[in-house]
């Protein structure tokens, strides 16, 4: 067994969002993620994972190709395999516990918008190549 506090696990970064993994489980871990007001995640999905997260304080919008969802205290979100999304907070700080679970935890990013400077590398690239239905018109 494994136990966690994410109040006393929490750590804040007004440069960008801090995701800390807690702990490794079997074929996945588990994650506290803090969030400054504005910031955004890339554009990105997990090809071989499976991706959770729930809020429990402050909150604010996620994005997938087909729709955007509030993201409130209490709610939570899982993305299956493969499926592009991108979180955006809200004007407060927020925590969320994240739990990924697959083969793999490592993440293609289509954009990221709100990072000056940012490139796709060329594992990205080849992987949206490859897969260019996940994306929608705005990123291809």
């Amino acid at each position: 067994m494994q136990v966690f506090s994410l109040h006393d696990e929490q750590e804040w970064n007004p440069q960008k969002h801090i995701e800390k993994v807690l702990g490794r489980i079997a074929e996945g871990d588990v994650t506290v993620a803090c969030w400054e007001p504005g910031q955004v995640s890339p554009y990105h999905c997990h090809p071989e994972a499976t991706e959770i997260y729930f809020c429990f304080e402050g909150g604010g919008k996620m994005r997938t190709p087909e729709r955007t969802v509030d993201v409130v205290p209490g709610s939570f979100v899982v993305h299956p395999r493969g499926e592009v999304h991108e979180y955006r907070n809200g004007p407060q700080r927020t925590l969320l516990f994240r739990v990924r679970y697959g083969a793999a935890m490592f993440a293609r990013r289509a954009s990221w918008g709100t990072c000056p400077g940012w490139k796709r590398s060329d594992d990205d690239i080849e992987y949206f190549r490859k897969f260019p239905e996940s994306l929608s018109a705005e990123v291809k």
